[in-house]
């Protein structure tokens, strides 16, 4: 079996998780999340636990159940705690703001960037440099800072750009004369 599949997944308090055919949908505190789950994977709520099972035992079907698993207690977490990316802004010049649904950038080029923030996900700035970036969702939430940090990746010489909090850049050395 599976490692990772064959575990079960704890049910919070305040969480509630249905099963409707291969359609599972869980709601929490900070939202609601669904999930089709794959066809050779099920999935049964027993009492303060969710168990992924699947109908075979070849390659896909191990693979399947350990991804499914992964993504049902993704979704659990999320909607219980919720998943957090913290961005900064390095540069001189370089800012961030929110206005309404919408992340304006200031990153050096000759007109703002707009980045409309999508639905269940909020953004927050602090010091025009450091941003936060919350959601129940965790792959929705990771796709906005890839986003938003792709507009000016980090460059390697004077390490200008929008980088994770913990990313570290390798800085390059500049030409020499001589």
């Amino acid at each position: 079996m599976s490692r990772i599949g064959k575990q079960p997944i704890a049910i919070p308090a305040k969480v509630k998780v249905e099963v409707k055919g291969q359609k599972v949908l869980v709601e929490g505190p900070k939202g609601k999340l669904n999930f089709d789950l794959p066809k050779r994977t099920s999935l049964q709520v027993e009492g303060a636990n969710v168990i992924v099972a699947r109908d075979g035992e070849d390659a896909e079907a191990k693979a399947l159940h350990g991804l499914s698993r992964a993504l049902v207690n993704n979704m659990v977490k999320g909607v219980s705690e919720g998943f957090s990316k913290k961005l900064e802004i390095q540069g001189v010049g370089f800012k961030a703001a929110v206005q309404g649904k919408v992340v304006n950038l200031s990153l050096g080029y000759s007109h703002p960037l707009n980045y409309a923030i999508p639905d269940q996900v909020k953004v927050t700035v602090e010091e025009n440099t450091k941003l936060t970036i919350e959601g129940p969702d965790k792959q929705i939430v990771g796709r906005v800072a890839a986003e938003i940090r792709s507009f000016y990746p980090p460059e390697p010489y004077k390490g200008k750009g929008v980088r994770y909090s913990d990313e570290r850049v390798v800085r390059k050395e500049g030409k020499t004369v001589q």
